[in-house]
């Protein structure tokens, strides 16, 4: 049984943010939500990241989203709200609102603005970290521009800017060169279509996406992983894979909602300026979720 024993540890999902159809906030269908991953066997959740749809949400909207998931969750330890924002100044604000709010800790970008050199990335981190909780620092460089490679990130841990790395680059390689520059800080699966190969490299968390559709499969999938357990990781995994790589695609919100409402529960529409699926898209994904439902896996 894999024990967590810190708030970014575990099953951490991203979570998508339900809206009406006028596209107004659902925070009740939110809160409900996040009790749910939560009854599925998920550790916790993430709000506020880009499934959250965090850069077309007011003030006011981003901030009540995170004072529902505290509140849902019924322990902040398990609630690690997105802070990253274009100005240092507005990732400091929002991560000092988490810990007003009682979030465990939180998950910050490097800046992203423009392509920014090692010593802002360093700067960035730190003013943040001075809000107080635990920051969890995501690397995506392919969105971003800006890539936390294994010795910038080992410089960010030994400046005491971050704990762990949710890392999205889509390189594997990277969990062993991490481990060797920085042993101390925690690797956090950060694309789901990696999370077999990362789990066996060491891996103590999955930030998700995959499990706001399919929480209980996914739950299942990772703590087998984590445990070493080939002999069921390896055939669910091949098995959830088709599903998992929609969350390293261009579309990924609108799939992952569309996959949560093929399963029963709300997903419902994006903000512009993302647009629905094409015809294709949707007929695929259809036919991978649904198959994987008819199959029993929820």
């Amino acid at each position: 049984m894999v024990t967590r024993t810190r708030p970014w540890h575990g099953i951490m999902v991203a979570t998508t943010l339900p809206f009406r159809d006028d596209l107004s906030v659902d925070h009740d269908a939110y809160a409900a939500q996040v009790a749910r991953l939560l009854a599925a066997g998920c550790d916790g959740v993430v709000p506020n990241g880009s499934l959250g749809e965090y850069q077309t949400l007011t003030d006011a909207e981003r901030a009540r989203v995170v004072r529902t998931a505290v509140e849902a969750a019924g322990d902040g330890d398990r609630v690690m709200p997105g802070v990253s924002a274009y100005g240092s100044a507005a990732s400091c604000r929002w991560a000092e609102q988490a810990a007003e709010a009682g979030a465990g800790s939180v998950l910050l970008l490097p800046p992203n603005g423009y392509r920014a050199e090692r010593d802002a990335v360093r700067a960035h981190f730190a003013d943040v970290a001075a809000a107080g909780l635990p920051v969890v620092a995501y690397n995506n460089p392919v969105d971003t521009k800006v890539d936390l490679t294994p010795g910038l990130l080992a410089e960010l841990h030994a400046d005491g800017s971050i704990v762990a790395v949710k890392e999205f680059s889509g390189d594997v390689r990277r969990a062993y060169e991490i481990a060797e520059t920085a042993p101390e800080l925690d690797l956090l699966i950060g694309a789901d279509d990696v999370l077999l190969e990362l789990a066996l490299a060491g891996a103590v968390g999955w930030i998700a996406g995959c499990p706001n559709a399919l929480p209980a499969a996914c739950a299942t999938l990772y703590r087998a992983a984590v445990a070493g357990d080939l002999d069921t990781a390896l055939s669910l995994y091949r098995t959830l894979h088709p599903l998992l790589r929609w969350d390293s695609r261009t579309e990924f919100v609108q799939a992952i909602k569309l996959a949560t409402d093929l399963a029963g529960h709300r997903g419902g529409p994006t903000r512009p300026p993302r647009t629905p699926l094409t015809a294709d898209q949707s007929a695929a994904l259809r036919a991978v979720t649904g198959k994987l439902l008819a199959d029993g896996h929820h």
